[in-house]
């Protein structure tokens, strides 16, 4: 791994948060990036995906970066279990969703004179900050629109994506990256064979 990488080198490509979260760590053949070096760099990647709520200058809740690649590890292993139709070890996603679940309360709204549910997450500790990615993986591997999670293609990518265009034909996670790629050696393979 890179340990040089940050959480603005991370792709955001794969329509769908809890694949985005997964292609935290990517790469090509052996040289991979793990944008999450620290806490910080997980909570910047949160905040990136706009999932960070305001923590009013309050202090990142210790052991986020463990709790966040041992997340990003299970909802990989999820993903490939649910595609590949198979069984997956759900311990962590489910002590996440129950530990980090968001607090709601019927509160009374004086500026409209009238109720509403208020939602607060649990910023104190990692599993609260990471909800959001896990309850985005639990909604992902449930819907029908499940069979359309893809990864890309390209040979050496390990790249996920959600194929949400309209003929479901997506082969790469870019275009502009693994696309072209793959297309440049393509046209190679068949001038050399010339």
């Amino acid at each position: 791994m890179n340990s040089d990488s940050t959480f603005s080198d991370a792709p955001f490509l794969a329509d769908n948060l809890a694949l985005d979260f997964i292609n935290s760590e990517y790469g090509v053949d052996d040289k991979r990036h793990d944008c999450f070096i620290d806490d910080q760099s997980v909570a910047d990647w949160l905040s990136r995906a706009e999932v960070l709520p305001d923590i009013n200058g309050q202090q990142l809740p210790d052991g986020l970066l463990t709790e966040a690649r041992e997340l990003r590890d299970t909802a990989r292993n999820i993903v490939h279990a649910a595609i590949s139709g198979a069984p997956a070890e759900l311990a962590v996603i489910n002590r996440v969703l129950e530990v980090g679940c968001p607090i709601r309360k019927l509160e009374w709204h004086d500026d409209v004179q009238h109720f509403r549910i208020a939602v607060y997450q649990n910023t104190r500790s990692p599993s609260g900050l990471l909800w959001p990615i896990a309850d985005a993986l639990v909604s992902l591997i449930t819907s029908e629109k499940f069979e359309f999670v893809r990864q890309c293609e390209a040979h050496d990518c390990i790249l996920l994506f959600h194929d949400l265009s309209k003929s479901h034909r997506r082969r790469w996670c870019s275009m502009a990256t693994c696309g072209n790629r793959m297309k440049v050696a393509a046209f190679r393979s068949r001038k050399k064979a010339d």
